[in-house]
């Protein structure tokens, strides 16, 4: 059993700061990339970014140069520094885990239950 938990979420003014963080546990053996995702209200799920098990990272246009991901590798951890907010990055903010449970288990993508993220003045 692997379970992933968030916090980090609120309310926010335009311009202000947020950090995210999201802890994975239980039965892992590896955790490999790990990620945010974010869904609006009407709109599907997208990535925000994304970070390699080697901190390789890659993010969404949207946030580039204002939203920084990190991961602390002892603590299966990862974190989303995010700067600038604007009132379109409002959305329930998902972390995502891929890891192996076992040695010879196939890596499987673990959720996190989401947490919201609200910009406005």
């Amino acid at each position: 059993q692997v379970q992933l938990v968030e916090s980090g979420g609120g309310l926010v003014q335009p311009g202000g700061s947020l950090r995210l963080s999201c802890a994975a546990s239980g039965s892992i053996f590896r955790v490999n990339a790990m990620g945010w995702y974010r869904q609006a209200p009407g709109k599907q799920r997208e990535l925000v970014a994304r970070i390699s098990s080697g901190g390789v990272t890659n993010y969404a246009d949207s946030v580039k140069g204002r939203f920084t991901i990190s991961r602390d590798n002892a603590k299966n951890a990862v974190y989303l520094q995010m700067n600038s907010l604007k009132p379109e990055d409002t959305a329930v903010y998902y972390c995502l885990a891929r890891l192996k449970s076992a040695g010879s288990a196939p890596d499987y993508d673990y959720w996190g239950q989401g947490t919201q993220v609200t910009v406005s003045s």
